[in-house]
């Protein structure tokens, strides 16, 4: 796969697409540009363009957004989270597409009938694997107020990777004797009231999975869990700065710099020969310390405290 020269000076162009507006998320567009910059690549030395634009969690204008970047003939496609990334290999088999806070094109369930993914995805993405360890860390830290430890949590019942990843921890729970009580959410919109009936049912945590409406809507939770002193896990490195007790998960900031470091050796090469999208390779075991003594709470020695 060829890659295309634009205008008279051959600067090639980047179609950089997020679903919505969120301070974690944004942290991987940063790394992304970052990576770029050290290979070479800067807007401001006029030796790359950037199309940018942030759909606001509305599906249609996704749409819109990628079209559009397929109608400029854009070099490549950076798609940030996955609703992103579903969106571009939907709608373009010849653009490099270089995908970032993304599970496996398995997980998203864009493989075709041999599961092989589209063969114009690149970029980063991640299995659940690194779930278990982050909700498992909840009976080492939390006693139950009574009985058995009671764990919520919402999920998107329309995204897939959030499905499976309830799935999985509900598999998890059943196994570790944990009691999780889940409920499913459609919208930003509801929030707020489906956290509130979670908490009305005794719950001694609340586990924030990784599922965009979670990232989106993080401080409402917040607030709501703060309010009935619930302290909330997570598998998601970059909640943990908003306020989470902790986690095991991506360093979002690096998941976007590797995407960004391979995005670069296609810009230099103008070829993807060779290149496959891959896992993410950093994770941390991080703990936001005024949380931890907001609740009383002590980590494990081998979780250090957020940036």
């Amino acid at each position: 796969m060829a890659c295309n020269d634009h205008g008279n000076s051959g600067v090639p162009v980047i179609g950089f697409a997020d679903a919505f507006q969120d301070n974690t998320i944004e942290q991987a567009k940063t790394g992304f540009f970052d990576a770029l910059r050290k290979n070479g690549f800067d807007e401001k030395q006029g030796s790359l363009k950037i199309i940018y634009r942030n759909a606001q969690g509305n599906i249609p204008t996704l749409t819109q957004i990628i079209k559009y970047f397929v109608s400029q003939r854009v070099t490549l496609i950076a798609t940030n989270p996955s609703l992103s990334t579903i969106t571009a290999v939907q709608n373009t088999k010849d653009i490099p597409i270089f995908m970032m806070v993304s599970p496996t094109p398995g997980l998203m369930k864009i493989n075709d009938s041999a599961g092989k993914p589209p063969r114009n995805l690149f970029g980063v993405g991640e299995t659940l694997d690194y779930i278990d360890t982050s909700f498992l860390l909840i009976p080492k830290v939390v006693k139950p107020k009574s009985g058995r430890l009671t764990v919520g949590m919402i999920y998107n019942q329309s995204e897939p990777q959030s499905v499976e990843s309830m799935e999985r921890i509900r598999n998890l729970a059943a196994a570790n004797n944990i009691n999780l009580i889940y409920q499913p959410v459609n919208s930003t919109a509801d929030v707020q009231l489906v956290t509130a009936s979670l908490l009305s049912r005794n719950i001694d945590v609340f586990f924030a999975n990784p599922d965009n409406i979670v990232f989106e809507s993080f401080e409402t939770i917040i607030q709501s869990c703060n309010q009935k002193k619930i302290p909330i896990f997570t598998s998601e490195a970059g909640l943990v700065a908003r306020g989470a007790l902790a986690a095991y998960g991506a360093d979002i900031y690096q998941w976007g710099y590797q995407a960004g470091q391979q995005a670069a050796l296609y810009l230099k090469t103008k070829n993807t020969a060779g290149l496959h999208w891959e896992m993410v390779n950093e994770r941390k075991k991080v703990y936001n310390p005024s949380v931890s003594k907001q609740f009383g709470l002590s980590m494990p020695l081998n979780f250090h405290p957020v940036q």
